[in-house]
């Protein structure tokens, strides 16, 4: 009697966890789990990144890191005004932009909770100019601010560790939860696993990504040569940025089919 009270009381707080959990994804509205206060994702965030910081050469290249710093700061200042005028402003409290520029030859880049985004210096022969950059830029912004990372390692942290909070998580188990969370933001491949996005999140990126860059005076309409540039990356071993960014056919049609409303959002230069 005593072990069915005890089950009971145990699915009554998971089932009022869950709907306290549950988020809407702007633009699709589609409800998410994200079991982590975006406070506690965000501080994890920084302790990982200044880690990667210390473990990786920034880029000597003045003229590019001029221009991932430049490219992030005007995408940055379209998805504050976006959510402003959307009423969505608080989503963005814990967020510090910064942009750097990593000296690695994999095509990469992603954006941690809190703003905190890399660029690797092997995708900018792929992204080509600032547009192509915007394209990159938009759409790792995109999975940060629609919480997808949240959500991932949220699944994740269910299935592997019994959806333990995160401060028990991290002193239990922190190499283990470390790996989870690095696998659910795409950061660094010595991981040696990544955590594929799913076609729902690379749709929902897709969208707001395309409005972001649109927003800060980038044609969306180029992210289709981008995307058709990634494709022919991959070969027999799709590059990093790939293997968690599939990129078809099928996305370059609903990148078209999305556009005539991403272009309501450009303003040329």
């Amino acid at each position: 009697m005593k072990k069915r009270l005890l089950k009971f009381f145990v699915a009554i707080v998971l089932i009022q966890a869950i709907a306290i959990s549950c988020a809407t994804v702007p633009i699709t509205g589609r409800k998410q789990l994200n079991l982590y206060p975006e406070s506690d994702m965000v501080a994890m965030s920084l302790t990982q990144y200044n880690k990667f910081i210390e473990n990786n050469k920034l880029s000597d290249n003045n003229s590019q890191s001029a221009m991932v710093k430049r490219v992030g700061e005007k995408i940055s200042k379209a998805v504050e005004e976006y959510f402003g005028d959307h009423g969505m402003k608080k989503r963005l409290e814990h967020f510090k932009w910064e942009f750097n520029l990593v000296e690695d030859d994999t095509p990469n880049a992603w954006c941690m909770p809190g703003g905190k985004v890399v660029i690797y210096t092997g995708i900018l022969p792929i992204t080509k100019d600032e547009t192509g950059l915007a394209v990159v830029m938009g759409h790792e912004i995109a999975h940060a601010v629609a919480r997808h990372g949240n959500e991932r390692m949220s699944q994740q942290m269910t299935v592997q560790l019994g959806g333990a909070a995160l401060s028990v998580a991290i002193d239990e188990k922190p190499e283990k939860t470390q790996n989870i969370f690095m696998a659910a933001y795409g950061i660094g491949s010595q991981i040696g696993y990544m955590l594929p996005y799913s076609r729902t999140h690379e749709s929902e990126a897709d969208k707001l990504g395309l409005i972001f860059m649109a927003m800060a005076g980038y044609n969306p309409e180029e992210s289709v040569d981008f995307w058709r540039r990634m494709s022919d990356q991959g070969g027999q071993k799709p590059p990093e940025f790939l293997s968690t960014h599939p990129s078809d056919e099928t996305r370059i049609n609903d990148l078209k089919e999305f556009m005539p409303e991403a272009m309501k959002y450009y303003r040329k230069n």
